[in-house]
């Protein structure tokens, strides 16, 4: 059953804020935390995540996943300001959610990889790195300013956010923020199942105009995490 909670998050000053948690929580010993993607495509693909996460719930006490969706300081319903953030910050605050909700594994997906607690056992599923995802978001800034009559590049803009910040896609990002999100990459380890979008079927729903779902390719991730978290 799907139950909203709350949760205290790390802050970069080293106060703590409380955060909305959408857990999934029978009290079982296998234990998701989920890092879904950023910014856009976390609002294209958040049915998505709930509809997975209800999936791995569904099978009950004794083969199901408890799991654990929660808002990062910045982020969604947060009351945080997202232009004092930044990844390094999100990472703490992974860090601290995957320790308070006594997590397992992880399933991160997209750039929701880039926040991954190192020497986990985690699933990626189509993780990008925080260069290509950034320069999507500069150049849809750019078509957008076109299209309203003005002309803007790229590199100036980039150049402009690492030293005072930058609104993209209606998302104000501050300076640190742009400068380690540019440079962020994920890392592989020896606990980390790569899941590409062939194995789903189907295309990414990040990718389309509208957030959407796809109840088949929820029921094809669900199975590939329930099966390596039940032989791992």
């Amino acid at each position: 059953m799907a139950i909203y909670d709350s949760w205290s998050a790390p802050l970069p000053d080293g106060k703590r804020a409380e955060e909305i948690v959408l857990r999934f929580d029978s009290s079982r010993d296998r234990r998701l935390l989920v890092l879904p993607p950023l910014f856009d495509e976390h609002n294209k693909t958040r049915r998505q995540v709930v509809e997975t996460m209800r999936k791995l719930d569904a099978a009950g006490d004794a083969a199901g996943i408890d799991s654990f969706l929660p808002d990062l300081p910045g982020c969604n319903e947060s009351l945080a300001s997202l232009d004092n953030q930044a990844v390094s910050s999100w990472r703490e605050a992974a860090r601290a959610a995957f320790a308070h909700f006594r997590c397992t594994h992880i399933l991160a997906i997209r750039g929701g990889a880039l926040l991954a607690p190192r020497d986990t056992a985690a699933f990626f599923y189509a993780p990008a790195g925080g260069k290509p995802l950034l320069r999507a978001m500069l150049r849809a800034r750019t078509i957008a300013a076109r299209e309203a009559g003005r002309e803007e590049k790229v590199e100036t803009l980039l150049a402009q956010g690492r030293e005072e910040g930058l609104e993209l896609a209606g998302w104000q990002l501050g300076a640190t923020m742009i400068r380690e999100f540019e440079a962020a990459e994920w890392t592989i380890g020896p606990q980390v199942r790569i899941v590409d979008q062939v194995e789903l079927g189907g295309s990414p729903l990040w990718l389309r105009a509208e957030p959407g779902e796809d109840p088949e390719q929820a029921e094809a991730l669900a199975r590939i995490i329930a099966n390596g978290m039940l032989a791992s």
